[in-house]
């Protein structure tokens, strides 16, 4: 009886099992990398970072820190050269002062110039025995030139005016001292200039 049994129960059991494999979707094949041809990048392979040994005396740490004060004063050097609000003076500091900056630099400044003209009237002042009427036209050239600049300046400071109170009404910079920012950098050759211009002579503001 209990054969019987387990025999019936088994022929029961397999159809129902075949049933349900034949209904069951065939599992998809997913290929690899390699079957695609595709190759997996390695693994960055972990910095080491190497740990400085202490100095063997002091003379060699004072040499340390000279080589590390003059790698700092390089990379200051190199910032406020770009501009970086960071590492720039104080009279550098701020969005006001860059805007003088560019108003300057897009202009192409007669101050520029006076230095170099004033320059050699001195060289003609000095030398007494040049003919008087150069003597007369080397100053009459640093009167010109004088004036020349004293208009450009103020064309300047009239520029610096209307820009600064556009773009920044509540700004709490003094205007006279953005105007004397603006001025002594106009006088600047333009290849001294600290910052260093970011913009060229005519770019619009």
């Amino acid at each position: 009886m209990p054969s019987l049994f387990r025999r019936k129960t088994e022929e029961v059991i397999e159809p129902v099992a075949d049933e349900v494999a034949e209904s069951a979707p065939a599992k998809a094949h997913t290929p690899s990398k390699r079957d695609l041809g595709q190759t997996t990048p390695k693994r960055r392979e972990t910095v080491r970072r190497t740990i400085e040994k202490p100095p063997a005396d002091r003379k060699e740490q004072a040499k340390r820190l000279r080589e590390k004060a003059r790698q700092e004063r390089a990379e200051s050097r190199a910032g406020q050269l770009a501009g970086n609000q960071k590492y720039l003076l104080p009279r550098d500091r701020g969005p006001e002062r860059e805007l003088v900056r560019d108003i300057v630099d897009s202009r192409r400044t007669i101050g520029t110039w006076f230095f170099g003209v004033t320059f050699i009237v001195m060289l003609v002042g000095f030398n007494r025995a040049l003919n008087p009427s150069v003597y007369l036209a080397a100053n009459l050239l640093f009167l010109l030139f004088a004036l020349a600049t004293a208009v450009d300046s103020y064309l300047i400071t009239r520029r610096v005016q209307k820009l600064i109170n556009e773009r920044f009404p509540k700004t709490e910079q003094r205007m006279r001292s953005l105007y004397f920012y603006a001025i002594m950098r106009g006088i600047s050759f333009r290849f001294i200039r600290n910052p260093k211009p970011k913009v060229k002579p005519g770019a619009k503001i």
